[in-house]
């Protein structure tokens, strides 16, 4: 009988101590509930914190912990709440949606996309897996799921921008285009993406609209480098803007003195515009540097062909190729050869 007593004794005890643990939990849980909706997020954290010390597995104090910290922008101690919620239950919704939101942030994009495929129906979550998978360089399914994002949201900026640039990255720079153009018009802050639609539209030949959206960027606070003024240059030089192109590449040349480089991209780039005595001023400047320089001296020839002189000018190209027999494959009969 004493035995049993005592058993009863311990089951009444441990009983009682469960009980007391359960209402401090409870309690602290409300107090932290208070401070939240008063938006005091630190002292709720602090409470919350407490009725999970009461009780490890009170999902309830473990979701509104996590959205405090959040509130705070404390992302790690968020998570750490988050992913102990999803560890007690793996079908929570809402530790769903906000971890893989979180992982997104974190470049987690891995984990963002299988947390996010298990809470299709959250209102993030087809975001979450086309923009992680354009960062996974996974383009088809990038362009497949934004396509889909913005037909629900047409505001989205990034979504559309990240279409275009799924494009760009896959070289495919016509369909780029439209998307890049909306998105800027949806923001017009961006001054990136101004640049990389210049940088689009020159290499599909429309050097107009690539200078314009070279200036829009920089009107935009876009950085000015040496090599943002080459893009540029060349741009106002292939749209026949020559005095602001070469304005620009003398700029850089001067900080670069003798870079036959720039010399021998600005003699290209005015043959190719047909303004071959221009092109024949900077031909001279490289054979003044190097009277060796065959590429340069073909060039001259060129010019000097295309400009109705046609013996001095083969003549020139005869001796340029004596000097680099690689150039014999530039030579065409019909109008004396293109540019190098």
């Amino acid at each position: 009988m004493k035995i049993q007593a005592l058993i009863i004794a311990c089951i009444i005890l441990t009983n009682t101590a469960i009980s007391q643990t359960t209402d401090s939990a409870i309690f602290y849980f409300n107090k932290g509930i208070v401070e939240k909706d008063a938006k005091r997020y630190l002292l709720a954290s602090t409470y919350f914190d407490k009725a999970i010390n009461f009780n490890k597995q009170y999902t309830a104090a473990l979701l509104e912990n996590g959205y405090a910290n959040l509130a705070m922008h404390k992302t790690d101690v968020a998570m750490r709440h988050f992913v102990n919620l999803y560890q007690l239950e793996l079908t929570n919704k809402a530790a769903i949606k906000e971890l893989s939101t979180l992982y997104f942030s974190y470049h987690q994009y891995a984990k963002a996309i299988e947390l996010a495929n298990k809470c299709t129906d959250c209102a993030n979550s087809e975001r979450i897996i086309a923009m992680s998978s354009y960062h996974q360089e996974d383009y088809a399914n990038a362009v497949k799921g934004l396509l889909n994002v913005i037909a629900k949201d047409a505001t989205d900026a990034e979504a559309t921008y990240t279409i275009g640039r799924s494009y760009l990255d896959m070289e495919l720079y016509a369909k780029a285009v439209p998307f890049y153009t909306k998105a800027i018009s949806l923001d017009t802050t961006k001054n990136m993406w101004m640049n990389e639609l210049g940088l689009l539209f020159y290499n599909l030949n429309n050097f107009k609209q690539a200078a314009n959206y070279f200036i829009k960027a920089t009107d935009h606070g876009y950085p000015v480098t040496n090599d943002f003024n080459e893009n540029l240059g060349y741009a106002y030089i292939y749209s026949g803007q020559f005095e602001l192109g070469e304005k620009l590449l003398l700029t850089i040349l001067a900080k670069k003195p003798g870079n036959k480089d720039i010399l021998r991209d600005i003699a290209e780039a005015y043959y190719k515009q047909k303004s071959y005595d221009k092109s024949l001023d900077f031909c001279q400047q490289l054979i003044e540097i190097d009277a060796n320089d065959a590429k340069a001296l073909y060039q001259a020839g060129l010019c000097f062909q295309q400009k109705g002189q046609k013996e001095k000018g083969q003549l020139m190209c005869d001796n340029a190729i004596k000097m680099d027999s690689s150039l014999s494959g530039l030579r065409q009969k019909n109008d004396g050869g293109v540019g190098l």
